[in-house]
This record gives structure tokens, sequence and C-alpha cells, in this order.
């Protein structure tokens, strides 16, 4: 089994302990309900110690499993970013994630799909004052002519102050829109507010982890 597959399962692991560590708090209650009528089956239920017991065996197991370095949690439903150190959150971000829509070009050829990527990720690459190079799409999303220069495809201050890339053209950057902060509005990337973005960028280096959900 490769690393990646290695940490798909580790994210696998984690969701469902979490479901069942729930089922277990919710048959400990349920048993301590029926008890109070039935006290003769008891016998016949797993008892609240043991549900305890066996999720404390887990939790502890999935623990040790846990990255001890810095890594990134994103959270693209709710829009929230966690630079993690270990079972410590080290800063909590609200962020925006991609919003979901499709656009085709009027030729009818092409079409983009404005998504998060979800999976398991590396930091590959970390900008300082970062140049956007305005792809296809931006240009006709706002009914504008595709420039064949890549000089006009340049655009300053978009990106904000810093970015930090995962691949395939995402990337963790600055906004202009603070207000929408918190909002599933961008075309794929993460838009995070400065202070917070600061943080991020100067805790994490290249290969750091990134894990979205």
């Amino acid at each position: 089994m490769t690393a990646r597959k290695n940490i798909l399962y580790l994210t696998v692991i984690i969701i469902l302990f979490l479901s069942i560590e729930g089922l277990g708090f919710y048959i400990g209650v349920k048993e301590s309900g029926h008890s109070r009528e039935k006290a003769d089956q008891r016998t016949a239920r797993l008892s609240i110690s043991t549900l305890k017991a066996r999720t404390n065996y887990l939790k502890y197991n999935i623990q040790s499993l846990v990255p001890e370095s810095v890594y990134i949690v994103i959270d693209s439903a709710k829009n929230r970013l966690y630079l993690k150190r270990g079972l410590k959150v080290i800063r909590e971000a609200v962020v925006s994630c991609g919003s979901g829509n499709v656009l085709k070009d009027p030729s009818g050829k092409r079409q983009w799909v404005f998504d998060t990527p979800r999976g398991v990720f590396t930091v590959k690459s970390k900008y300082v004052s970062p140049i956007w190079t305005k792809p296809d799409w931006g240009f006709i999303e706002e009914g504008e002519k595709i420039p064949t220069s890549i000089k006009a495809r340049r655009e300053e201050g978009v990106l904000g102050n810093y970015s930090l890339g995962f691949g395939n053209g995402y990337f963790i950057h600055g906004t202009l829109y603070t207000r929408l902060l918190g909002r599933s509005v961008t075309h794929g990337c993460i838009r995070v507010g400065d202070a917070d973005l600061k943080t991020v960028f100067n805790t994490a280096e290249i290969g750091t982890q990134i894990f979205i959900f």
C-alpha cells in the first residue's frame, strides 16, 4: 500500500471513528433508559463501560496515526481551514472554497466545474506577492476576448500577499473580497483572510500535508 493510500485510509478511519463514538453514546443512553424498565436485559447488552473502553481504545490507536508535524485540514462544506500540529489546532480560519458552478465555453467544446478538489495533497510551492496568470475561463466568464500573450493575462494583487500551491493550478491564497469569506464562491482555490493567511504561510513548508474534505 502506497503512502498516499495510507493517508487516505487514515482519513476514512477518523471519519468512521467519529461515527462510532456518536453511536456508542447513543447506545449507552438507550441502554440506560431500558435498564430502568427491564433490568433483566442488562446482561444481553453491551455495558456503557465496555463501549467507553472500546471507544478509548479506538481513539488511542487513531491518535497514534495522526501526523506529528504541521498539517492543514480544510472542511470545504463549512468553509473552515485548520492549521494543526498533531491534535492541537494552531489556527482556525474562515475561508471560501469552490462554488460548484459550471461554466461552458461559447463554442461548446469546453466546460469548467469550479469545485475545490477533495483528497490528500501537499504544499508544492510558496509565493510572496503572487501574480495571477488569468486562465481562459476568467476571460470567458467576464465576456472578454481571450488574449494571445501571457503578459495580457497577468494580474497583480488578486491573490493577496501570499499563496501556497498544492497542484493542478489550485492555491491557498489571499482575497480582495473578505466580505465573502465563509461562503462557497471561488473557482476552486481556497481564499483566506490576510492575518490567517500570513500565519499559514509562515508555518507551513514545502511538503506540508493538506487534507481537504
